[in-house]
């Protein structure tokens, strides 16, 4: 097997319903474990908490979260974007219109950029930052 690299989102408390949204968003399959299951919180009340969620889709992307365990420290937002990127602008716009939707916020509109491609960035309703980029055909094959 590869190595790979892939996003792990940290949530507090909200952890399944924010990767059932990204399954809304994205498709594909999605598995979660709760605390619970594997005994790893003496917590009673994070029983049903996600230790770990993966969403794993039939283009190759994954997506993995989980709940941030009350003892640990949880900042809300930060320093990193998720970018989206390829040549299928009906699937990309589509995916930035649904993590635009219901709650987020649009930060720069999905249009042609400087560079010749179409970009557009946005915050979800969980506060997670996203880049979304249709390469531009014609420029790629012009180089």
């Amino acid at each position: 097997m590869p190595t790979t690299l892939n996003p792990y989102l940290s949530f507090r408390d909200n952890a399944r319903e924010a990767m059932n949204f990204y399954q809304s968003v994205f498709g594909g399959e999605l598995t979660l474990s709760t605390f619970g299951e594997f005994q790893a919180s003496e917590d009673p009340a994070e029983a049903e908490k996600i230790m770990h969620g993966m969403l794993t889709t039939t283009q190759g992307l994954v997506l993995m979260g989980a709940d941030t365990p009350n003892s640990m420290e949880f900042s809300s937002g930060s320093s990193i974007s998720i970018s989206l990127s390829g040549e299928d602008e009906t699937e990309l716009r589509g995916y930035y219109d649904k993590l635009s939707g219901g709650g987020g916020t649009v930060t720069v509109p999905m249009e042609q950029a400087p560079w010749g491609d179409i970009f557009g960035m946005c915050t979800d309703k969980y506060g997670v930052s996203w880049l979304v980029n249709v390469n531009n055909q014609q420029a790629a094959g012009a180089s």
